[in-house]
């Protein structure tokens, strides 16, 4: 008969009980979508790889703390953030990475894809211009799935501040990607050097 596979509560408790895979088991299942959710926070594969690195530590030895009253990946996901938040913190200053001609880890793209690749970039440029405080729950909310609520327990801030900050974020960002909805608002605009001559010009 096939043992049943682990929930992650119940790694959890091996961890704690003293089971030295039962962690790694944990981090093997849930690596991709933290490293996702650091690298959407910080905008740098570096900072994110760090503050990742901080965050699997603080759950390594919190792990005899958890009470199983979240899901395991809600408990990750509020030290993944935090750990984000905490390298921003530190850097008193939100850096500006340049972004290369592909996202992280993007396989070969093919020809039918591009403007789908160019629509990810801008969105990416998009998000990056963010003030830290409005681009967490922007991206909690909006591209995690989270709720309201939820994205106020992992930031540890009010529900009401959390629809405040999301709604000027998405206010930016409607701004700046206005374009993509009606792509022919830019292409209709003349530039400077197709200004109209004016009447009398020669």
């Amino acid at each position: 008969m096939t043992a049943a596979v682990p929930t992650d509560a119940d790694l959890i408790t091996r961890h704690a009980s003293g089971d030295p895979q039962a962690f790694s088991e944990l981090v093997r299942r849930h690596r991709d979508r933290m490293w996702a959710v650091a690298m959407r926070t910080l905008r740098d594969p570096e900072e994110a790889a760090d503050a990742l690195q901080d965050a699997f530590i603080s759950a390594f030895r919190a792990a005899g703390n958890f009470r199983a009253e979240s899901q395991v990946t809600t408990w990750l996901h509020r030290i993944v953030v935090n750990a984000c938040l905490d390298r921003v913190r530190r850097k008193q200053s939100r850096p500006t990475v340049p972004l290369g001609e592909s996202g992280l880890n993007e396989p070969a793209t093919p020809r039918d894809s591009i403007s789908d690749r160019e629509t990810r970039l801008v969105v990416k440029e998009a998000l990056d211009q963010l003030p830290e405080d409005q681009r967490a729950p922007i991206v909690l909310v909006d591209i995690e799935g989270y709720s309201v609520s939820e994205t106020a327990r992992l930031l540890g801030i009010a529900e009401g501040t959390v629809k405040s900050r999301c709604a000027r974020g998405r206010a930016k960002l409607a701004k700046v990607l206005g374009h993509l909805r009606n792509p022919d608002a830019i292409a209709n605009v003349p530039g400077p050097e197709s200004k109209r001559p004016r009447r009398g010009d020669a």
